[in-house]
C-alpha cells in the first residue's frame, strides 16, 4: 500500500514539473493547451517540490509525511482550478492522496493520544522501594505462590515498578473466523498505581488495518478499536463490567512482573497444592482469578469469570494459558500465551501472543 502511494504521488509530482517546464518554455507540455504564466509555473514547481518531499518522507517512513502531502494537494488543486479544462482529472489524483492523508493523520493523532495517556500514567508512577525481594516477604502467601515466586527468580532482586513490553500477535476476531490475523502490540504496566496501557495494530487484509487501545487506570477500564485509526468499531468506558474485566486482565498479567503479586491491593487464598486464588481491589473495582502452577513452580494458566464486553449479560470463563516459559532479564516468565473464552458453542481461542521484548523499571515512554 505504501509503495503504491509512493508511485502515485511520484507520477503526480512529475506532471507538475512538466507544468513548470511549459511556463518557462523548457518543454512543451501538450496535455495543457492553454499557456501557463511564469507565476503559475512557479506554483507548479512548488507542487512538484512538495510532492517530491512527500515521497522522500514516505520512503523514510516518517510519521509526518502527511503535512507536506496536504500542502502539495492544496497547491496542486489551486493550479488545476486555474487550468481546469485541461487539468481537471488531476483532481482525482488529489482526492486519492487526500484520502491517504486523512488516514495517516488519524493514525498519527491516535498514536499521539495514546502517548499522552502513557505519559500521564507514568507521571503518577511511584518507584518501588529500593529493597530487594526477600524470602520473608513471601511468608504470608500460599505455599504454591511462594514456590512460583522463588522459582521465577525474584528473590534477591528489586521490586519491579514498571514494565514495557512488545508482543507479536495472532488474533481471531470472531469464533467462526478460520484464518488468523497478525498484529503487533506494545504495552506499559505500572505497579503503583496499578495500571496498564496496551495498543495494537493488526492487518485484516492488504488495505484494512485495525488499531486499538485497551487501558486500566484509576481503577477504571477503557477500550477503543478503530478501523484505519479513523472509524470507531468498538468503544467503551465508564462501565462497571469493563472496569472489572480490565482489573482481571491486569491481575492475569502480573506473571510478567512477578513481584507485583506482593502488592497490598492483592489478597491471596490457597486452593490446593497447585493453585491459588487472587483477589484485587482498587478504587472501588474488585476482581479475582485463579492461578495454576506445575510441580516446579512454573505458571500454567490463569482462569477468571470475566465479562467479554460491557454489553455482556453474564461473565464468561476466560483462560490464559502459558505455552512457553523463558528467563528474561533474570526472571522466568511466560513468553508465549494463548487466551480463550469458553462459549456455549465451544472454546474460542482468540489470541496467541509472543513477547519479543520486555524491559523492567522503565521510567519514560518510548518514541516508537
Amino acid at each position: 500500500m505504501r509503495l503504491a502511494l509512493i508511485i502515485w504521488i511520484g507520477i503526480h509530482a512529475i506532471i507538475h514539473l512538466f507544468g513548470f517546464f511549459k511556463s518557462f518554455g523548457i518543454f512543451e507540455f501538450s496535455a495543457i493547451s492553454q499557456p501557463i504564466s511564469k507565476t503559475l509555473g512557479l506554483l507548479w514547481l512548488l507542487g512538484f517540490v512538495l510532492f517530491a518531499i512527500t515521497v522522500v518522507l514516505l520512503i523514510a517512513q516518517s510519521n509526518y509525511w502527511f503535512i507536506m502531502g496536504m500542502m502539495g494537494v492544496i497547491i496542486s488543486q489551486f493550479v488545476i482550478i486555474n487550468h481546469w479544462s485541461d487539468a481537471k482529472f488531476g483532481t482525482i489524483a488529489n482526492l486519492f492522496i487526500s484520502m491517504a492523508i486523512i488516514v495517516a493523520y488519524s493514525n498519527f493523532s491516535f498514536k499521539s493520544t495514546i502517548k499522552k495517556e502513557r505519559i500521564a500514567l507514568f507521571k503518577n508512577l511511584e518507584p518501588t522501594k529500593d529493597d530487594m525481594v526477600t524470602k520473608e516477604a513471601l511468608v504470608n502467601l500460599p505455599p504454591v505462590v511462594q514456590k512460583w515466586l522463588t522459582h521465577s527468580g525474584v528473590i534477591g532482586k528489586p521490586y519491579i515498578s514498571s514494565v514495557h513490553l512488545v508482543q507479536e500477535l495472532k488474533l481471531k476476531m470472531k469464533p467462526e473466523q478460520a484464518a488468523w490475523y497478525t498484529g503487533r502490540a506494545e504495552q506499559y504496566i505500572t505497579v503503583e498505581p496499578p495500571g496498564f496501557n496496551w495498543s495494537i495494530t493488526t492487518q485484516m487484509n492488504p488495505v484494512l488495518k485495525v488499531a486499538g487501545r485497551d487501558k486500566f487506570e484509576n481503577g477504571k477500564g477503557e477500550m477503543t478499536i478503530k478501523l484505519l485509526s479513523l472509524i470507531p468499531v468498538a468503544q467503551a468506558k465508564n462501565d462497571k463490567k469493563l472496569n472489572q474485566a480490565a482489573l482481571q486482565r491486569y491481575l492475569a498479567e502480573i506473571v510478567w512482573l512477578p513481584s507485583a503479586s506482593l502488592s497490598s491491593y492483592i489478597k491471596w487464598e490457597s486452593i490446593d497444592s497447585h493453585s491459588a486464588k487472587a483477589t484485587m481491589a482498587y478504587k472501588g473495582t474488585i476482581g479475582s482469578g485463579e492461578f495454576y502452577f506445575d510441580e516446579n513452580g512454573n505458571f500454567i494458566k490463569f482462569v477468571a469469570m470475566r465479562y467479554q464486553d460491557s454489553k455482556a449479560s453474564e461473565a464468561t470463563r476466560w483462560t490464559v494459558v502459558a505455552t512457553k516459559t523463558e528467563e528474561r532479564n533474570g526472571i522466568k516468565i511466560p513468553v508465549e500465551c494463548e487466551a480463550s473464552w469458553a462459549l456455549k458453542e465451544g472454546e474460542w481461542t482468540w489470541l496467541k501472543l509472543e513477547i519479543t521484548d520486555i524491559q523492567y523499571h522503565v521510567t519514560e515512554i518510548s518514541n516508537d
